[in-house]
């Protein structure tokens, strides 16, 4: 394979992406792409708001989806891209970094608007596979509230709320992203695709 391609990791928060992410780029060496960090900036006048006047960071619009694919077209045809640096407790970018493939043929990019990338990337023949991960709602939501108290990301009530409100939508979160491209898989099954895959592009590079 002569293109370095894109793995996409789509599906809810607190669902499992990062950690799956994180143990393919230790399984294969394949550099990740933080999607999450390419939010836009709270002050942003083109941010979404909710019906009680706050940004509702559940949209798609809270997110910069064209910066997004700036960086990762960049790294797939140049071998790196500048990105932010995004701290969710903020809602402020508070830095930039480099991110490089090092000569991998496979790139991850993983984050919660990550489907929406798909159908662009697939026109501009840099998709590999696009996977959306699932688990079941109530071990998303714990596992999600746990990590967003660990980190701060949100007052605690806030937290416990939208957790409740992204679990009784998880189903429609799940189908909606099936329907931009992604296939709804458990991690166990998407790190026994990965095998696949890094055997074909192996084969592929001779």
């Amino acid at each position: 394979m002569d293109q370095t391609r894109v793995i996409v990791l789509a599906g809810p928060s607190g669902a499992g992406k990062s950690r799956l992410a994180r143990r393919l780029q230790t399984a294969h060496g394949w550099p990740l792409l933080q999607l999450d960090d390419f939010y836009r900036e709270v002050g942003d006048p083109g941010l979404p708001m909710s019906p009680l006047g706050l940004v509702d960071w559940d949209d798609v619009g809270s997110w910069d989806l064209e910066a997004a694919l700036t960086a990762l077209e960049s790294l797939c045809r140049s071998g790196s891209a500048d990105v932010p640096v995004y701290d969710l407790s903020t809602s402020s970018i508070v830095g930039h970094q480099v991110v490089t493939t090092q000569g991998a043929p496979v790139v991850v990019a993983e984050g919660i608007f990550a489907a929406h990338v798909i159908a662009e990337l697939e026109a501009r023949g840099l998709l590999l596979a696009a996977w959306c991960v699932r688990n079941r709602p109530w071990v998303t939501f714990g596992r999600r509230l746990v990590r967003d108290l660990a980190e701060r990301r949100k007052p605690p009530l806030t937290l416990w709320r939208r957790g409740h409100v992204l679990r009784r939508a998880e189903p429609g979160i799940v189908a909606a992203q099936q329907a931009l491209g992604a296939t709804p898989v458990t991690a166990r099954e998407a790190e026994s695709m990965s095998e696949s895959l890094a055997a074909n592009v192996r084969s592929a590079g001779g």
